[in-house]
């Protein structure tokens, strides 16, 4: 007799578990908000996620109406995935749950981070400040060509695409694991080029606060005692 799926609870939270609870799902979303993408970007952000695995992934979150396939015109000619206006409603539920996780012990397994997961912390943690509007191109050496981002910084806070702006401000060009260890700071790690004008990137990368993880905070409740 073969097996029913879902958890058949008269609860929102476990239709919302019905609809993105399986392994994946929330990181095809996630690796959608910025905008759409091809299978094999999605393989490209998902290593470890099977092709097989990934096919059904899409083609669940589609039936369900939380993303749709489009075909784009001539000369790109290629179909990608990007999330419906209901699976854009999902951006606040992922980002609370990935600052409710670094509260969670860390693990060695934890060793890659995607391009748009490093550009989403920005979008989700950066502090805005009072001073003048600013774009910036960012190049994450380590992503290729899936990790140039434009950004842009306002007095209301960052706005993060995949679409590099004409004229930025600045270029940062960077790895991954650089942009993240400069995030709260004024300065960046060796190994960083800017073009154009610096004080935008320390705007930037200096104004991105993120939660303190568990780590973190026992480290210092250590030095306290």
């Amino acid at each position: 007799m073969p097996t029913q799926r879902g958890y058949r609870q008269a609860c929102g939270i476990a239709r919302g578990l019905d609809i993105v609870g399986e392994r994946w799902s929330l990181l095809v979303v996630r690796e959608l908000l910025l905008g759409p993408k091809r299978f094999v970007d999605l393989q490209q952000a998902l290593p470890t996620a099977s092709p097989n695995a990934l096919s059904d992934r899409l083609r669940e979150l589609a039936d369900a109406g939380v993303l749709r396939r489009r075909q784009l015109p001539s000369p790109g000619n290629v179909r990608v995935y990007e999330l419906t206006p209901w699976g854009r409603d999902l951006e606040p539920i992922v980002v609370a749950l990935g600052t409710w996780a670094l509260a969670a012990p860390p693990t060695a397994e934890q060793v890659f981070v995607s391009a748009d997961s490093a550009m989403l912390t920005i979008r989700t943690y950066f502090v805005p400040t009072p001073e003048r509007p600013a774009t910036l191109r960012i190049e994450l050496r380590d992503h290729g060509p899936a990790g140039v981002f434009g950004v842009r910084i306002t007095s209301s806070g960052a706005e993060v695409a995949h679409e590099s702006p004409e004229e930025p401000d600045a270029v940062l060009i960077t790895t991954t694991d650089a942009l993240l260890a400069a995030f709260g700071r004024d300065d960046l790690a060796a190994g960083a080029d800017i073009v154009g004008d610096p004080e935008v990137v320390r705007r930037l990368v200096a104004n991105v606060r993120v939660p303190a993880s568990r780590d973190q905070h026992s480290s210092v409740t250590h030095e306290l005692r």
